[in-house]
């Protein structure tokens, strides 16, 4: 039985303790490179105790991203801030992750506190990509349909990122097939209305992020983990389901993934959610106990015993916490004193206040 304050190993890497740090999206960047915020940002939740940093979801591509903010791994000029922060984060005892991810057709538009509407031309707006030519809202501009040839260039995209992304001393890498975003538009018959190789099956329709798994294994060292996050839900009849997410992560289990993130939800908009406390949680379970794979939990985990729960129950290997972060970037040195951990190791310049 593992506890949260327990150690993982994942290939040649050691996480201090089983709480890390979800993706979240900063839109705080200018050319997608990283900043003194993300620097901050990121590198106090190390200092806080966590045992996993990532960064929020870095675009491979310029037209990957979600807004004109996000942060980005497409070009060789963002990887020294990128790794200056990566260095910082396992300076401070924990590892350091990055998320790639390409936006598809909820890409183009303005930042949350600007409302979030697609950006037009004249605010630096551009065309959308997806499998098919469907919109994400009545508001949201019709994508453009993906050729092979555009598959293929992102397919690439994504192989280069993970190269900048071990340049710069990333520790963990997870490819983004969730939330509404490319990689899951292609995996949901709600969104992939193909009739190629890359949709009218579920072969067709995984076919893209199956490849994708086995380029970027292909060049990581052995050493080091690739993880995936998927949405295990589209919560919609028709849609992407728990079963479907099953055999997925079988097939990326044999493909060399070594554990699936699994939140929910993101590909259409106006879907009933059951949200409430740890709501996802059974999804990591599921997964977990139906293919071996380890998996990570995610949404609304909010107390050290909640979270130590988790683990001990085996319904996931690690919890990550998102929002109960930004509001405590000392939220894992609390949870060991409340769940007195006597092994926790507490910076030495804050050993005084603990």
């Amino acid at each position: 039985m593992n506890a949260l304050f327990d150690s993982f190993q994942q290939r040649g890497v050691t996480f201090r303790n089983r709480i890390g740090v979800s993706p979240m999206c900063q839109y705080s960047s200018q050319d997608g490179l990283a900043s003194d915020w993300h620097l901050v940002h990121l590198v106090s939740r190390a200092v806080g105790g966590a045992g996993l940093v990532f960064t929020e979801a870095a675009a491979v591509e310029p037209l990957g991203r979600i807004s004109l903010g996000d942060l980005g791994i497409w070009a060789d000029e963002q990887i020294p801030m990128l790794a200056k922060i990566a260095k910082l984060i396992q300076e401070a005892g924990a590892v350091a992750g990055i998320q790639l991810a390409h936006a598809g057709r909820k890409a183009s538009s303005a930042t949350p506190w600007a409302g979030g509407s697609p950006l037009t031309k004249a605010e630096g707006g551009w065309q959308p990509l997806a499998p098919s030519a469907i919109a994400f809202n009545d508001e949201s501009p019709v994508p453009t349909v993906l050729t092979l040839e555009g598959i293929e260039s992102i397919k690439q995209s994504f192989i280069q990122a993970a190269q900048r992304s071990i340049e710069a001393g990333f520790q963990a890498i997870e490819i983004h097939a969730a939330h509404g975003y490319l990689l899951h538009e292609f995996l949901s018959p709600l969104s992939n209305h193909r009739t190629d190789r890359y949709g009218d099956s579920f072969e067709g329709r995984i076919r893209l992020l199956t490849e994708i798994v086995q380029a970027v294994r292909a060049i990581l060292p052995d050493q080091l983990p690739l993880w995936v996050r998927i949405s295990a839900t589209d919560w919609a009849e028709g849609g992407w389901d728990l079963e479907q997410s099953i055999a997925l992560s079988q097939i990326l289990k044999n493909a060399g993934v070594d554990l699936v993130d699994c939140s929910t939800g993101g590909l259409i908009p106006s879907v009933k959610i059951p949200t409430g406390s740890g709501y996802q949680v059974p999804f990591s379970d599921r997964i977990r106990q139906k293919t071996g794979i380890a998996t990570a939990a995610v949404g609304m985990i909010t107390t050290p015993i909640q979270a130590d729960q988790i683990i001990r129950s085996g319904q996931a290997d690690i919890v990550l916490l998102a929002r109960e972060l930004l509001r405590d970037p000392y939220w894992p040195h609390r949870a060991a004193k409340e769940l007195q951990v006597d092994h926790h190791q507490y910076p030495k310049q804050y050993q005084r206040a603990w």
